[in-house]
């Protein structure tokens, strides 16, 4: 009889953990009270609460569990919780991504400082703690920089400037949201495309690589996968991968990395040793055949090999969020005979997955999501985490195939605003 495994998952939407049970695996998840959908505890064997950027909480109700029957392995699909998950990994001694690692994917001056000692992707950088250091660094950089968190993520909070005169301005807003040492780096100009990968006992298999198309404050608004503009630096984009990965320290689970295509070359961007947000597994599943959210616990555990070869893609896929303009929605009108499957969030739902359904539409080459009705807000989008008036999803033939199916149905989906 096959032993029966047991995995802790730290927060996050934990989308990878369904179908846990018949794959005998027994799951104890750790999460916020309120911040998770109770349904998923049939997918458990327990569920238990902590803060979760709190390792020595975490460790403190996980450690009894531990010693009455351990843990094969404790993981996040969160960043949030990355340095704390890791903090648990080194206490009970399990293979995993360390705290040392997690910190320097989240720390993107130590990514920096990491990639620069294993001579990677050349970037001028500097954490700065004034206006003078930041116009300093402009000066010597002699063209546009920027200037962002240093713990950043989401796309929140970045600026690029140019003169001197916006760095007062730009030093003003991060320092009213408590942003006190940002990183300045130059700015890097090129299309922005990423490398999903998974990694099993130090040996990293990249997988799907993707584009984006954004707005002017770098939200990225929709993902296409495989990437067009990715394709003829496709083995450059998959040997800086590994190398990145290596520097870091990463030697198991999922990893999501974003390059800009500069006229110099790839260049990193950041990393993050977890899956994609964005609904990006799904995407990779459905345009090169792997699952990423089955491999995030099947793999780890020895129930799946990880594959020897990066997989060439089958179809081509993409998810585009829709973008009304800010604002009280007034109507929103959905086009007849639309080919799609269109389903509507009910009104007042608040959704505690960034992608509400997805998982229920696995099997629909194009499907639609509504998460606002009339009388909601929609915000300015500032930030990723601003794409909250819904989806739409597509396979199609090829990575432009699927854009123009996405596109189809968000010029059939019309939001009008007050």
């Amino acid at each position: 009889m096959p032993r029966k495994f047991r995995v802790a998952v730290i927060g996050g939407r934990p989308a990878p953990i369904n179908g846990a049970k018949e794959l005998d695996i027994d799951i104890v998840l750790v999460h916020e009270k309120g911040a998770y959908d109770e349904a998923i505890a049939e997918h458990c064997e327990r569920i238990i609460h902590a803060p979760l950027t709190d390792g020595q909480a975490i460790l403190d109700v996980l450690r009894p569990l531990h010693e009455e029957r351990p843990f094969d392995r404790v993981v996040t699909t969160t960043e949030p919780a990355a340095e704390s998950t890791g903090f648990v990994v080194d206490a009970l001694g399990l293979p995993g991504v360390s705290e040392a690692t997690a910190r320097a994917l989240k720390d993107k001056a130590l990514t920096r400082e990491l990639l620069a000692k294993h001579d990677l992707s050349p970037v001028r950088y500097r954490v700065v703690t004034s206006v003078e250091e930041a116009t300093a660094f402009l000066a010597e950089v002699g063209g546009p920089i920027v200037l962002k968190p240093v713990d950043g993520v989401a796309s929140l909070h970045i600026h690029e400037i140019s003169e001197p005169a916006q760095v007062a301005a730009a030093w003003e807003t991060l320092q009213a949201a408590g942003i006190t040492a940002p990183i300045a780096e130059e700015f890097l100009s090129g299309p922005v495309v990423s490398v999903d990968s998974f990694s099993f006992e130090g040996r990293h298999l990249t997988i799907g690589y993707s584009e984006y198309r954004m707005n002017e404050r770098f939200v990225e608004w929709e993902v296409s996968t495989p990437s067009r503009v990715a394709r003829p630096h496709l083995a450059e984009l998959r040997a800086l991968t590994v190398k990145l990965l290596d520097a870091v320290g990463l030697t198991e689970g999922p990893s999501h990395s974003e390059f800009v295509l500069t006229p110099d070359g790839p260049r990193v961007l950041e990393s993050h040793a977890r899956l994609a947000g964005s609904g990006a597994p799904e995407l990779v599943r459905r345009a090169f055949g792997l699952d990423l959210n089955r491999m995030f616990l099947t793999v780890l555990l020895g129930i799946d090999e990880l594959p020897e070869t990066s997989p060439e893609p089958i179809a081509g896929a993409a998810v585009r969020f829709f973008t009304p303009d800010a604002g009280t929605v007034r109507s929103v009108d959905v086009a007849e005979g639309i080919p799609s499957t269109v389903r509507h969030l009910p009104k007042g739902e608040v959704p505690l997955v960034f992608l509400p359904y997805l998982d229920q539409l696995r099997d629909e080459e194009v499907a639609a999501v509504i998460q606002k009705g009339p009388g909601d807000e929609v915000p300015e989008l500032l930030t990723v985490a601003d794409c909250v008036s819904g989806y739409v999803i597509a396979t199609g033939k090829d990575a432009d195939d699927a854009v123009a199916k996405c596109d189809d149905i968000n010029d059939r989906i019309r939001f009008s605003i007050g």
